[in-house]
């Protein structure tokens, strides 16, 4: 008879204790080394991959040996997913002279893209991908707050290597950078993260994973300094780049500017247009509009993006705030092109600039020899007071041989005969106390 000493039930238990034992001993620190690894900046990462797209397509430049010939290249850069629906915002100089922009996903899908608009003063474009299903958003943040010396994060398609991460730390705010001949970005973000080419259009990441700015420029022949374009600016270009009136579907009569903080963002209505369907749906300057039918606006973005698809004719719900107050309208959006266009619009149209009443007391703040002007409220992608660097902000005081005191003045410009005789329409405006000037060259065919 066996000894009950050696029973195998005897031998097995206590190794099946030791085992569990050891399992329980080991498993929390395992556990902990996971989580450690799973840093803030890998899920800041994880977060906006999704979002970030792979640019690329040939294009014709010239042969540096041999200034009559030309080649073609393989360009390559990023860009940033910020509608669902397929558009996409990036550098011009990544898609410029491309005749098949190549979009490819995180997703690994390959799409063929097509030029939206863009804006020559900050070299942003939105191209739009026919993409099903719809795209992942990335989280924006605000460059409202922005630290120097924190932590940042860049993605993008360096040297062709596709979603590379790289992490720095902001060096500085504020930078004029020139990158060629006759051209600079003004008051960029300024990082040690490594920038490399490919890596143009791409999102630079807080610690949070909220974008903070696109990257836009390597400084030639420098090492370790790359800047970017601050995510407030550049959000509100890409709501101007995706407007339904530049698109030419519809239009509504609204300017406004995100008013960002590190905790709040808000959209501000600056002006209506004069007879708009803003203007007839009782919207005034100084509203901020919360929502457009089912949609949440917290930055000209989001007031943009709720109306894209939209038709001449449309009706859309509009809820918003005035002196702290909620209110409720319904917004009739225009037709973009009317025989009875007002001023306002022949101006958008034919020049590319929304102009807006200056108060005189407003204007003799400029201390200016002029006796008045119009404030530019916007400017038209593609338009020749786009191509001239009419910027927003500029006050138009005169055009041709005539002041711009007052829309009847810009009228009677519009109404002469002087843009058909003339190949190009000389302008006058005024920005940060000097008075600059240049030659609009206007096509008269949209009257």
């Amino acid at each position: 008879m066996p000894d009950p000493a050696y029973s195998p039930r005897r031998i097995l238990f206590p190794c099946l204790v030791a085992a569990c034992l050891a399992a329980t001993m080991l498993s929390p620190p395992q556990a902990l080394a996971a989580s450690l690894r799973r840093s803030a900046i890998v899920k800041a990462v994880q977060s906006a991959r999704p979002s970030v797209v792979n640019i690329h397509g040939q294009k014709t430049v010239p042969n540096e040996d041999d200034g009559r010939a030309f080649k073609q290249v393989r360009g390559m850069g990023t860009g940033i997913v910020i509608d669902e629906r397929g558009y996409i915002i990036t550098n011009y100089h990544v898609v410029e002279g491309v005749k098949r922009v190549q979009v490819s996903t995180a997703k690994g899908k390959t799409y063929i893209a097509r030029l939206i608009a863009h804006d020559p003063p900050t070299d942003l474009a939105v191209i739009k991908i026919d993409a099903d299903p719809a795209l992942p958003l990335i989280t924006i943040g605000t460059s409202n707050d922005l630290l120097t010396g924190e932590d940042v994060i860049a993605i993008g398609n360096a040297y062709g290597y596709e979603h590379t991460v790289t992490k720095g730390i902001i060096s500085a705010l504020h930078r004029t950078v020139e990158v060629g001949e006759g051209q600079e970005y003004s008051d960029l973000i300024q990082t040690d993260a490594s920038i490399n080419p490919g890596n143009s259009g791409g999102p630079l990441l807080n610690i949070d994973g909220n974008m903070i700015g696109i990257n836009v420029a390597v400084r030639v022949g420098a090492q370790g300094i790359g800047f970017a374009v601050p995510i407030d600016r550049a959000m509100d270009v890409a709501a101007r780049l995706i407007d339904v009136e530049v698109q030419k579907a519809a239009s509504h009569g609204v300017s406004g500017q995100t008013l960002a903080t590190a905790t709040q963002s808000e959209f501000l209505i600056t002006a209506v247009a004069a007879g708009s369907g803003a203007d007839k749906a009782g919207l005034l300057p100084g509203d901020v509009i919360t929502r457009v039918g089912s949609a949440s606006v917290v930055r000209a973005l989001d007031f943009e993006r709720a109306l894209l698809g939209k038709q001449g004719g449309e009706k859309v719900e509009l809820a918003a705030r005035r002196n702290g107050d909620p209110i409720h309208l319904d917004l009739v959006l225009s037709h973009p092109a009317t025989a009875d266009r007002s001023v306002s619009e022949l101006a958008w149209d034919v020049l590319g600039m929304r102009l807006a009443p200056m108060p005189n007391a407003a204007f003799r703040r400029l201390r200016s020899q002029y006796r008045g002007g119009l404030k530019v409220i916007g400017v038209r992608p593609d338009s020749p007071a786009a191509r001239q660097g009419i910027r927003y902000g500029d006050v138009l005081v005169g055009m041709h041989k005539w002041e711009t005191v007052s829309m009847d003045n810009v009228a009677f410009v519009l109404e002469s005969d002087v843009l058909d005789q003339e190949d190009a329409v000389k302008f006058y405006v005024l920005r940060g106390g000097e008075t600059l000037f240049g030659r609009l060259q206007v096509s008269m065919r949209s009257r």
